[in-house]
């Protein structure tokens, strides 16, 4: 197993060398030149592809530090409210660490990879009926009644963790640094992260966060009560981070905008057939972001992929063709290769 982020990353992150630490050997994730979406933009686009990280998105580098930090400080329990990567992570990192872990997922709306994922690493997965921001709130009460660790992005150490996806691409791309970083945005956690790392290597591009159009808070400038949108990683409502995602954004001479579910889709399908690619749908929102706003005319960029497209089968299936019936001939295999 390669080294974790908390062992390749200690003098830079708050864990002390004789701390334990929770590892899945997260981190090093591919950054992948996007040929394709390079030409149809017009600049130079690179894809930072974290859905190669251990449970299969970004939330595995915040969790090795939020849980490493929980086993430090004697917990024996974790847990979160989640749409559905942040449970699948922290029941694999409850797991590895011998903690119990519950999660709160708002009920009917997480997607079956990640629902399958938290069952089948022990955690206690609760329905609410309610959404994710409802959930959030409850699992804040019940941590201030209990002695549980919140592994929400809340967790200043959760985006210690994700500040370092910010030091991999700075090291990745070496002297070059980009212009543009164009990411998705849910609970404003990793956006927040990013920047905090950037400034750190002494890199500061502009920062382009993209929501969906149905659960768009921080392009609207208030709370959604009822967001709604495919893309169910970043169907939150009241971002947690909502005035750290602003400044990032803000300070950088960055933006945010929305794009709709007709637009994600495009650039979901853009990416698995011309680049080969597969991510989540929320993980295209920054790409669809590109395609459709731009990034101020920034010529190096580098857009963020949150999580694998395994996340999410359902939605890549109702997205393409049908399985092609045969007979057991040559001639009838013939006939459906060639068509």
């Amino acid at each position: 197993m390669s080294l974790g982020l908390i062992e390749r990353y200690r003098d830079r992150l708050p864990f002390a060398a004789d701390d334990p630490v929770v590892t899945l050997g997260e981190g090093s994730t591919p950054l992948i030149h996007a040929a394709a979406l390079s030409e149809r933009v017009g600049a130079e686009v690179w894809l930072k592809y974290e859905g190669l990280n251990p449970t299969g998105s970004f939330k595995d580098r915040g969790m090795t530090c939020a849980v490493s930090a929980a086993v430090r400080e004697g917990a024996e329990a974790v847990i979160c409210a989640s749409t559905g990567n942040t449970s699948a992570s922290a029941a694999a990192y409850a797991a590895r660490a011998g903690l119990r872990c519950a999660v709160i997922v708002p009920e009917g709306k997480i997607a079956t990879g990640k629902l399958a994922q938290a069952l089948m690493h022990g955690a206690r997965v609760i329905a609410l009926n309610g959404n994710f921001d409802e959930a959030l709130q409850l699992v804040r009460e019940v941590v201030d009644r209990h002695p549980i660790a919140l592994v929400n992005s809340v967790n200043r150490y959760r985006l210690e963790g994700q500040k370092t996806a910010a030091f991999e691409i700075a090291e990745q791309l070496g002297p070059d640094p980009i212009d543009a970083l164009c990411i998705p945005v849910g609970n404003a956690g990793n956006i927040t992260a990013y920047w905090k790392g950037f400034n750190e290597v002494g890199h500061r591009p502009a920062m382009f966060g993209f929501q969906a159009a149905g659960a768009a808070p921080l392009v609207e400038g208030a709370p959604v009560r009822n967001p709604q949108t495919i893309a169910t990683a970043i169907r939150i409502g009241n971002p947690a981070r909502w005035e750290e995602a602003m400044n990032a954004m803000t300070s950088s001479h960055g933006a945010v905008r929305a794009v709709t579910d007709d637009q994600i889709l495009a650039a979901y399908r853009f990416l698995a057939s011309r680049e080969g690619v597969f991510c989540e749908p929320a993980s295209a929102a920054s790409v669809a972001g590109l395609m459709t706003h731009g990034a101020g005319g920034a010529q190096r960029i580098v857009c963020v992929l949150t999580g694998h497209g395994l996340k999410d089968p359902d939605t890549a299936l109702d997205q393409v063709g049908g399985v092609l019936p045969c007979e057991p001939t040559l001639d009838a295999v013939e006939r459906a290769v060639l068509g």
